[in-house]
């Protein structure tokens, strides 16, 4: 019975059949391990010995065809990945970018538990940690290798790739307390590295490391290359772009120095033509301060050396800027002070001015060397008025030298010259015209003349230095509120007491040299009297102006003194000069002069009290007393 059930058909050729399932493992692309079973198939089968030593080695044949075919997928994976890699790296365009993926596709290509990637330091002479993937230890990340040192720095130093399957008991390699300390937290043992090479220039080490021991096989050390000669490329290609870059951004900033240089010189241009097309056509401050506020878009405040305000322009009023102007003329440049640019308008050593710029706290070199040509121009605008007005000056002091100058035996002034001169200079000599004299230390002569001047040319008047005085002749009717207001706004401005004696007016110009000799007295008579820094006229000084005045105006000055009471008599009938008279005469007794007047004491007493109300309440104090006796005197002589 066991003969019976052990018996098996017998296969035809189990040979073949042996060879056709070797064949279906291998289309299929078994794993090695499964051809074994043909050979048993076929001795089941009842193969012979020699059909079984066929099978045998059709099996190791196979086995080698299988072996083959792997390795050719293996390596048309490993060129896929490659070429993957290669597109990668092509279109990245960041460097750090770059070599991240360099490192991911090194741990992934290999299968190992870390990549990292190290670049060499020219300047420090080692090479540094630049990527890692995998990594977790904060040492090992910025770990320095030293030329020879470790695998790494081994592989930098020679340009060859090396490989240990356990680096901690591998002797090959030059082992450092910080490297052993770094790749020990990191937990390394089987590391592998080749060389990032340019040409003949190493720029780094690309890694592939396990935390177990691990033996290298040259596939894997040729994979790593490979992905490193890319990875080179990269690196250098992203490095290229990266000083493309830079270059381009040079290149830009060159364009934009050339465009701002050419913006600079066509501002230039246009400036230079400006201002000279200015001066060339008699242009003052004011139309250079409006042509510089539209080329600057500020506002512009020209001051003269005293800080008067010359010109204005889109700007409120500015004081004169002390500060900023001692400062550009200390550097010789504009300045900023307070978000107000400052040129000190100089002449040689001698300070002229200065212009302020308002509303452009910033100025490029271009816009700032524009406003200091401003400054220049000003200065030459400032230097031909003075000439202009020096001129001017000569000619009104020859004119006024002439007008104030008496006429001697043998010559006469040739009055229709001296009209045709003064009108040539804006002058009306048939106005009537007030000649003012003013005295002040020789010091400040030249300030106070031409202060003078300044104000006799606003009014259409003569000033200049005459006989060692500053003298003005100017139209007007009131010459002691003239002399006033003169002499109180020199002292303010100048600092400086300046007495001012005046008279007139002169109907004619021929009348000029006996007013002027009568403003001498005046001013002289101030000086005299102790009124220095005062300003008056001749019918200011009472009976001294009486008494000085080559033309005494007598009426005038009974009128101003005792005109009230002769007024109120004429109107009333009644006595009041009569009494005035009578108690001055009589030393100011009551007594006698109820018994001149013939008048009970009390009728006296009434009339001076309203003569007090007529005169005032100071009409009996000395200086005025004197005032009255003089003008009764006058009046009695007169009358």
């Amino acid at each position: 019975m066991n003969d019976a059930s052990d018996s098996r058909p017998r296969v035809a050729n189990p040979a073949a059949a042996a060879l056709r399932t070797l064949l279906d493992l291998l289309a299929e692309g078994a794993p090695a391990e499964r051809f074994a079973a043909a050979a048993g198939q076929a001795r089941t089968d009842g193969a012979d010995e020699a059909e079984l030593a066929f099978v045998e080695d059709a099996t190791r044949v196979a086995s080698a065809v299988s072996r083959t075919l792997g390795q050719h997928r293996r390596r048309e994976a490993e060129l896929t990945a490659l070429f993957d890699t290669a597109g990668d790296l092509a279109a990245l365009r960041d460097l750090d970018a770059v070599l991240r993926a360099i490192v991911r596709r090194a741990r992934t290509l290999l299968g190992t538990d870390v990549a990292y990637l190290t670049l060499n330091d020219p300047a420090a002479g080692d090479t540094f940690m630049r990527v890692t993937d995998g990594s977790v230890s904060a040492a090992f990340q910025q770990l320095r290798l030293g030329m020879g040192e470790g695998l790494g720095g081994l592989v930098a130093q020679t340009a060859r790739p090396y490989a240990t399957s356990d680096y901690g008991s591998d002797g090959r390699f030059k082992h450092t307390t910080v490297i052993d300390r770094g790749v020990g937290e990191e937990g390394l043992r089987g590391i592998l590295g080749v060389p990032l090479r340019v040409g003949t220039r190493v720029i780094g080490v690309l890694y592939a490391a396990d935390r177990a021991v691990r033996a290298f096989a040259p596939d894997a050390v040729a994979l790593l290359s490979s992905l490193a000669d890319h990875a080179a490329v990269a690196i250098d290609g992203a490095r290229l772009l990266e000083e493309t870059r830079a270059a381009l951004r040079e290149l830009g900033d060159a364009n934009e120095t050339v465009r701002a240089h050419s913006e600079a010189m066509r501002l230039a241009t246009e400036t230079h033509d400006r201002l000279t097309d200015l001066v060339l056509r008699g242009g003052d401050v004011g139309d250079l301060a409006r042509d510089v506020a539209g080329l600057l878009g500020g506002g512009i405040v020209v001051h003269d050396a005293d800080g008067t305000e010359l010109a204005r322009v889109r700007a409120d009023p500015l004081a004169a800027p002390d500060r900023g102007v001692a400062r550009s003329r200390t550097g010789g440049r504009a300045v900023v002070v307070d978000g107000v640019w400052v040129w000190a308008v100089m002449a040689g050593t001698e300070l002229l001015g200065s212009v302020a710029l308002t509303g452009r706290a910033g100025l490029t070199d271009s816009e700032r060397r524009l406003f200091e040509r401003a400054g220049l121009v000003t200065a030459l605008l400032l230097l031909l008025r003075r000439s202009i007005a020096e001129a001017e000056d000569r000619v009104r002091g020859e004119l006024l030298g002439d007008l104030l100058t008496p006429e001697v035996a043998g010559r006469s002034h040739d009055g229709a010259s001296r009209h045709l001169r003064a009108r040539r200079l804006g002058l009306d000599l048939s106005r009537p015209h007030v000649v003012l004299a003013l005295r002040c230390d020789a010091g400040v002569r030249g300030r106070v003349a031409s202060e003078a001047a300044r104000r006799a040319r606003a009014a259409q008047g003569l000033s200049g230095v005459h006989q060692g005085l500053v003298v003005m002749v100017t139209p007007a009717r009131n010459p002691g509120e003239l002399a006033r207001s003169l002499a109180a706004e020199l002292g303010h401005a100048l600092g400086v007491p300046v007495t001012v004696g005046a008279a007139g007016p002169a109907d004619h110009p021929g009348a000029l040299p006996a007013v002027y000799a009568e403003a001498l007295r005046c001013v002289e008579a101030l000086h005299s009297l102790g009124q220095s820094g005062r300003g008056a006229g001749m019918a200011d000084l009472g009976f001294l102006g009486v008494l000085l005045g080559e033309r005494a105006d007598v009426s005038g000055y009974v009128d101003r003194v005792l005109g009230p009471v002769i007024a109120y008599d004429a109107r009333r009938g009644t006595e009041l000069v009569r009494t005035l008279d009578a108690y001055f005469a009589h030393g100011a007794s009551l007594s006698k002069a109820k018994e001149a007047l013939h008048v009970h004491v009390n009728t006296v007493v009434q009339r001076l009290d309203r003569i007090g109300r007529l005169l005032g309440d100071d009409w009996n104090a000395p200086a005025a007393a004197l005032e009255l006796q003089l003008a009764l005197r006058l009046y009695r002589l007169t009358s």
